[in-house]
């Protein structure tokens, strides 16, 4: 019997929680149905929901009556879970630090995130962004420092391949990059690279198709 999986996204595919998990199921090549929930309408909250998330929150992944929230634990069972491209680092202890990135990425850099929103990812801002706040330049060197002792020499990936934990850095940094804060062009390079591969594309595709 073949199983079924479905990811359950945010309507506006801008959650870049939303968009790891769905990067890892495409780069899986996984067969997959896509569900976008109205939080704004507050359909996480609807009881047949909660009953599967607990947590009311998304992504949710539903893989053969199995289901699972928080993004991280998502593209870890993923990588158990799916064939296909390696999302993790095989090396115990590349892995380990890629799953430490993610874990700091999710956990650290407030500022940043609150400053700098996913939605500029996509679509230009209507107006000039106010400068960053001197705690969100902190968070910036903060990230650029991590970012550049982390990124290999002459190297846009983190561990010799591409891994779920460069999308995920990339994707951090991008929210400088796209509204033109200052970064040092190896990071911008190391962005541009992994901004265009096809399961982010595909992402940004959606999102452009639902603004539309």
């Amino acid at each position: 019997m073949s199983s079924k999986t479905i990811l359950y996204t945010d309507s506006g595919f801008h959650s870049p929680y939303a968009m790891s998990a769905y990067v890892a199921l495409t780069e899986k090549g996984a067969d997959f149905e896509l569900v976008p929930v109205d939080l704004a309408q507050g359909e996480q909250r609807r009881p047949d929901y909660l009953s599967q998330s607990l947590t009311g929150k998304v992504p949710m992944l539903v893989h053969d009556g199995f289901a699972l929230t928080e993004s991280s634990a998502i593209t870890e069972y993923i990588e158990d879970t799916f064939p296909g491209t390696a999302l993790y680092p095989r090396d115990a202890r590349q892995r380990a630090r890629a799953r430490q990135i993610q874990a700091w990425l999710r956990t650290d850099l407030a500022t940043i995130r609150q400053e700098r929103s996913t939605d500029n990812l996509f679509a230009k801002p209507a107006a000039p962004l106010p400068a960053l706040s001197a705690t969100a330049r902190e968070a910036v060197g903060k990230l650029v420092a991590a970012a550049e002792h982390l990124l290999p020499q002459e190297s846009l990936e983190l561990f010799g391949a591409w891994s779920i934990a460069d999308f995920e850095l990339a994707l951090m940094l991008n929210r400088l990059v796209a509204v033109g804060d200052a970064v040092p062009p190896r990071l911008a390079d190391y962005v541009r690279h992994q901004w265009g591969r096809p399961s982010v594309q595909r992402w940004v595709a959606l999102n452009q198709r639902h603004a539309g």
